[in-house]
């Protein structure tokens, strides 16, 4: 497939889990209409009132309600969903993997990539540190499929340029995120665009956006740019869905002109 409509889904998520969860579905299936490939935000299923709420709903990797609903949607919609980021547990009981599952057409999970690079920020007012309940993943991701090289990263990876460079040569980068509106206003687009240059790929971004009823606010601006660095469609607060068409032409034609990508280990 050398041609493949995407869509971001934006949240703003609740404190309830099932709240959250209806939500999804209603969303996938309003994206399935137009698009093949979905991605979800980080954070969808859960803005916890307290950091440690996660931990409530942690499941094994491989069940639970949350990944039985996300196989049964990619199956019912016949779509590959990049299922945002849900809690999967470790030998910690007060820790999780805040980790970004792909499901197959088929409802099969064919990726899973736990976040790397946690998130610490104090500022005047607001203070995160998610080392206090999440476990730092191990694991470089690698994911073919359907002819496409794909590379993965959660939110704060962004700013690690290192770690998609050690992921070889891909076509399109896909990150979920819920970037903080303090950091995003100044920080979310320049990093996005530098990460799609540098790799000379498509990357879709799907983000939380809103104020939350934990007090939390996101930035938003879920965007999907080209391989040259141009934004294609871009959202801005609140909940929505952006699409866009990717080419494998365009990749071809980037990389033809200016070969920086097959330079940059030399």
């Amino acid at each position: 497939m050398d041609k493949i409509t995407v869509a971001a889904i934006q949240t703003v998520s609740s404190t309830r889990i099932e709240d959250n969860l209806q939500n999804i579905e209603k969303l996938i299936e309003q994206a399935s209409q137009q698009a093949q490939w979905i991605v979800l935000p980080e954070y969808w299923i859960l803005m916890g009132q307290n950091d440690s709420d996660k931990c409530l709903y942690a499941e094994n990797f491989g069940e639970g309600k949350i990944q039985y609903q996300l196989s049964n949607l990619a199956k019912k919609h016949n779509i590959t969903l990049f299922a945002g980021t849900i809690p999967l547990r470790t030998s910690n009981p007060n820790k999780v993997y805040n980790s970004l599952l792909t499901f197959a057409p088929n409802g099969k999970c064919i990726s899973r990539y736990d976040k790397i690079h946690l998130f610490g920020y104090s500022g005047i007012g607001e203070k995160y540190n998610e080392a206090d309940t999440i476990e730092a993943g191990k694991t470089i991701p690698s994911l073919i499929h359907q002819d496409w090289n794909i590379g993965q990263g959660i939110c704060y990876d962004i700013r690690f340029p290192n770690f998609f460079i050690a992921q070889g040569i891909f076509d399109i980068l896909i990150l979920p995120a819920a970037f903080t509106y303090t950091t995003g206003k100044d920080h979310w687009e320049i990093l996005l665009r530098a990460r799609a240059i540098e790799n000379q790929c498509y990357l879709v971004a799907a983000a939380q956006g809103g104020n939350h009823e934990n007090g939390r606010q996101t930035y938003g601006h879920s965007m999907i740019i080209d391989p040259w660095g141009k934004i294609i469609c871009e959202s801005n607060m609140g909940e929505c869905i952006i699409t866009a068409n990717i080419d494998k032409t365009r990749i071809n034609s980037v990389r033809r002109h200016l070969p920086s990508v097959f330079l940059r280990n030399i």
